[in-house]
């Protein structure tokens, strides 16, 4: 029943651009043991998503149909750029992962923690696009707060792209389950406001993407090591600020960790 409400809101609420049939995906297979950003309306197979890294944990999904999607959105640059995103996804970890200021035109802002004590259940359906989410504990000043932060992933383009956010523990068996086999991964690669970075790297061989996307780092001392750790598993690829083009024909044969450079040079690095 929630599933057709979403979709009933979906159809009247979006630009017809977005009403592009999603191609189906494999997610329900379980897991295995400064420039400021401009939405770029590039032109896009359909079976292509673009990504960018903005910096932090914001990154700028782009879709076929003309959806537009920033992660643990905080404002700043893209709240200004007179393009918003069509959605956002955000934490509530630190204020760098939110902002309760979003540009009215932008259709949903999917909040990634409870209120009165409820875990967020998100499970819109965009006709192009699945958005679901995966909660997640998160470590408080007061002591761990159950479901606090919330693991988005989205289905688009035949693809399964799943966001950390703020992780601070590895996923329980049922997590890992319920977040389904992940074809691109953007994982907090700090080592210490977020996960360890040995468990970090022991989660992410587990769940093996094709594509792994570092985020949250601090400098270049954190992302070696980080790189350090993934190397025996996983190809490594520097890349610049100028985003990739992914779709399921073109993922790497074997497991590669691709470092972008953020677009939006804005505080750290990362």
């Amino acid at each position: 029943m929630f599933r057709l409400f979403a979709l009933f809101a979906a159809l009247f609420l979006l630009p017809l651009a977005a009403q592009a049939q999603r191609i189906p995906s494999h997610c329900i297979a379980l897991a295995d043991n400064g420039v400021p950003v401009r939405l770029a309306g590039l032109s896009l197979a359909e079976d292509e998503v673009a990504i960018t890294y903005v910096g932090h944990s914001m990154y700028l999904l782009e879709t076929h149909g003309g959806l537009s999607v920033v992660t643990d959105y905080s404002g700043g640059a893209l709240d200004s750029d007179g393009q918003p995103p069509d959605i956002v996804t955000m934490n509530n970890s630190h204020s760098s992962h939110f902002t309760e200021y979003t540009n009215p035109a932008t259709t949903h802002v999917l909040r990634g923690w409870g209120r009165n004590g409820k875990a967020a259940e998100i499970d819109l359906d965009l006709g192009e696009m699945l958005i679901r989410n995966v909660t997640t504990d998160r470590r408080g000043y007061g002591g761990v707060v159950p479901d606090g932060n919330s693991i988005f992933i989205f289905e688009v383009a035949g693809l399964c792209i799943g966001h950390f956010g703020h992780l601070h523990h590895e996923p329980s068996e049922e997590q890992y389950a319920i977040m389904g086999r992940l074809d691109v991964v953007m994982a907090p690669v700090d080592g210490g406001m977020t996960l360890d970075l040995p468990t970090m790297i022991r989660v992410l061989k587990r769940v093996r993407a094709s594509i792994v996307l570092p985020m949250h780092w601090w400098g270049n001392y954190t992302l070696d090591e980080f790189l350090a750790g993934m190397r025996d598993e996983f190809v490594i690829e520097e890349l610049g600020p100028e985003g990739i083009i992914v779709s399921r024909d073109t993922l790497p044969l074997k497991p590669t960790v691709k470092v972008m450079r953020p677009s939006y040079a804005a505080g750290d690095p990362g």
